[in-house]
């Protein structure tokens, strides 16, 4: 497990490379809609998850550093085997060796190094999604253990997992059920712990991770309940938004490749008698993957020096928020563009661009919708100019911490004073705003530590563009609601 990290990440890579390209056919596609055990085997002999294994257990010692590596390697090739790794990692392993008591620490890594074991996260039900804080699922005391009770969906590796953390709420003796949230182990293999799976979705990207609903009605010891440092409210919010932050691993290899693909691509594709890369509008499409590769580059190096679980990001949401919201968003537009750019062989089933639109929006809804993280976002930052009765946006971000470094690119168009009680559609708006300035911070903190120069200009010139049409759409008046009643005088055809 000490293995130099560099010569480890290189065998990692091959093996992935035959997995998804070479020996194994297209994994992505199989008629099952899973790895074959052959490929899975070479991927699980890897013992990949050791990166998230504290040295003490074991493992490589949870590294950040490590860990965006290896989730990069991965969505180079494969996002659905990205996301795996990143569920293991960051919903569950993580948390484990930050929150978990010690009596139950030594099985479940071990279990992990030597017996390839997974585990996942149980947040989301059917009738609450992102209103966590509502969930019905609860957990009563019972002699030496616990009883949790409820319905879970939409969990990845759903079926597959072998360990669940899984969130309840405390039933109270007069039935209500507290407000703080409560994590619990579940081992499946262990009486009483099993996980019924009432359906399985057919989810329309990543086909390689199963998804569905879950059926939770288990006893669990006393010990495999986690110890929340001060409350249950901030794990979850410490454990969410240090997920948030690993995003980026898994968005800088997915776009790496589809820069690499639309790069050549473009040299080698003629048209009308030229390469389409001598086209303008090809460099601009080309250029704006190349910008997402460097803040996603960017958000790896910040999330490397700030998301350890020796830190508590229970108060980080506005840069975790941003992290996760706006380099989604690049991954999305990222694989669009070279959907695009591949004209007819972008909609082949086998095309890596178009497979990558499908695989890549999820990543929009998961853990939080974008529209409710820029709107998050947004209160934040409101509250924050409240508390300092500062309300003119440049004179602010002047002196906030996040874009103190890159504000004065932007100060043209973010030099006015905001008005309080917005829509939530220009708290949208404003959301992105923000995440734009803040990423470009982080880009120009990764120029100061050796980043290439060129890339870094590039990068800044078409988020100040970016940033500038998103604050005329904020400045513009829009008030637009739907007509419901649309039908009537609503036809083309009765008026001719």
């Amino acid at each position: 497990m000490q293995q130099n990290f560099s010569v480890y990440l290189k065998n990692i890579e091959s093996v992935f490379q035959d997995v998804f390209q070479e020996k194994y056919g297209d994994q992505e596609f199989s008629s099952e809609r899973k790895l074959s055990p052959e490929a899975l085997n070479r991927i699980m002999e890897l013992k990949s998850l050791s990166v998230a294994v504290p040295e003490e257990f074991g493992g490589r010692g949870g590294k950040v550093k490590e860990c965006l590596a290896l989730l990069s390697a991965a969505s180079y090739e494969s996002l659905s085997l990205s996301l795996i790794f990143g569920i293991n990692i960051a919903l569950f392993l993580e948390p484990i060796a930050k929150y978990a008591q010690n009596s139950v620490k030594d099985e479940i890594f071990k279990n992990f190094l030597e017996k390839q074991k997974m585990g996942g996260l149980m947040i989301t039900e059917p009738d609450y999604g992102s209103d966590a804080l509502n969930m019905q699922t609860y957990n009563e005391k019972v002699g030496s253990g616990y009883h949790i009770k409820g319905t879970k969906h939409w969990q990845g590796l759903t079926g597959m997992a072998d360990y669940w953390l899984i969130t309840s709420r405390k039933k109270e003796s007069d039935g209500k059920l507290n407000r703080d949230i409560d994590f619990f182990i579940c081992d499946v293999a262990q009486k009483n712990q099993q996980i019924e799976v009432t359906q399985f979705y057919n989810n329309l990207g990543l086909h390689l991770i199963p998804y569905g609903e879950n059926k939770v009605d288990i006893i669990v010891p006393e010990a495999f309940k986690l110890e929340a440092k001060s409350s249950g409210l901030k794990m979850m919010l410490d454990v969410l938004h240090r997920s948030r932050m690993q995003f980026p691993g898994m968005a800088v290899g997915f776009i790496k490749r589809m820069l690499d693909e639309a790069i050549k691509h473009c040299n080698e594709r003629v048209v009308g008698g030229k390469k389409l890369n001598t086209l303008d509008q090809v460099q601009h499409q080309i250029s704006k993957i190349q910008s997402a590769f460097t803040i996603a580059s960017a958000m790896c190096f910040r999330s490397s020096t700030k998301s350890s679980i020796e830190n508590d990001l229970s108060g980080e949401g506005i840069e975790a928020n941003t992290m996760k919201a706006f380099v989604t968003d690049l991954m999305q537009e990222a694989s669009q563009t070279f959907m695009q750019l591949s004209g007819a062989n972008g909609y082949r089933m086998n095309n890596i661009g178009g497979r990558g639109v499908m695989d890549s929006r999820p990543f929009q809804v998961f853990e939080g919708s974008n529209e409710m993280l820029y709107t998050q976002i947004a209160e934040m930052m409101g509250k924050l100019m409240k508390r300092k009765k500062e309300f003119n946006l440049y004179k602010f971000l002047k002196e906030f911490p996040l874009t103190e470094k890159s504000c004065a690119y932007f100060k043209k168009d973010i030099d006015f004073t905001l008005i309080t009680d917005l829509s939530q559609r220009k708290m949208v708006d404003l959301g992105k705003i923000y995440s734009r300035i803040i990423a470009a911070d982080f880009v120009l903190e990764i120029q100061k530590n050796g980043f290439r120069k060129d890339l870094v200009s590039n990068c800044l010139e078409i988020i100040q563009a970016e940033v500038s049409i998103l604050v005329s759409s904020f400045r513009a008046h829009n008030t637009v609601i739907p007509v419901v009643a649309y039908r009537e005088k609503g036809s083309w055809y009765d008026l001719v």
